[in-house]
């Protein structure tokens, strides 16, 4: 079961939601809040497995909320659910540790697909806003092919990253490599740990840096 809290300063979106995912099978909708602060209070006492935010929300907005309910250090996925498909939107969640960003004309089973996806551990976007993203990346971050923290990674774990940076599955990567799917969940776990980096979204900035993929086709 999946267990969700929505946070959305627009009432009458989050019923509407909580109606909709209640009848998805294997999701609960655990908690509503109205605003970023609420929804760290609440990720804080309830845990749950992900909390769907709204970007743009009074008081403590969507970025701001993904940080702090970062720093709970919780296994609890963070999933944005915003009007705004504009890229300052999008890569400042990603920055602050979200797992995935939908726009919220998105149908009921791109919002099931995306829950279950990072619950996988995988990053969702969507399919409309990925190329604004990439885009993004690619202007922003500075090559440093120098950096310390890329020498401290095996040949495996490398390649593995790229293969994660270039946006494959767990299951993709395992059958890629001709291991298993957990050896690959402890690859990407070490690759993690040894950077510092608590996100899909992190992994994949480190590795366009560390010019490990361009996320060219």
């Amino acid at each position: 079961m999946i267990r969700v809290v929505l946070a959305d300063d627009h009432r009458i979106v989050c019923e509407a939601l909580k109606e909709s995912l209640e009848k998805e099978p294997g999701v609960q909708v655990v908690g509503v809040a109205g605003d970023g602060h609420e929804a760290v209070r609440m990720t804080r006492h309830l845990r749950p497995d992900v909390v769907v935010l709204d970007v743009t929300m009074p008081g403590l907005g969507g970025i701001e909320a993904t940080r702090q309910i970062r720093e709970l250090h919780l296994q609890t996925r963070i999933l944005a659910l915003s009007m705004h498909s504009d890229r300052r939107y999008v890569t400042g969640m990603l920055t602050a540790g979200a797992s995935g960003y939908l726009v919220k004309d998105c149908a009921l089973e791109e919002l099931a697909l995306a829950l279950r996806t990072v619950m996988d551990g995988e990053i969702y976007l969507s399919p409309r806003i990925a190329g604004a993203v990439v885009e993004g990346l690619r202007r922003a971050v500075a090559p440093a092919p120098d950096s310390a923290g890329h020498t401290t990674l095996t040949a495996r774990e490398r390649e593995v990253l790229q293969l994660v940076a270039e946006g494959h599955k767990v299951r993709d990567i395992a059958a890629r490599l001709h291991v298993s799917v957990k050896t690959v969940e402890t690859h990407r776990r070490q690759i993690m740990t040894k950077l510092g980096i608590e996100s899909v979204a992190g992994l994949t900035k480190y590795a366009i840096r560390e010019g490990l993929t361009s996320l060219e086709e």
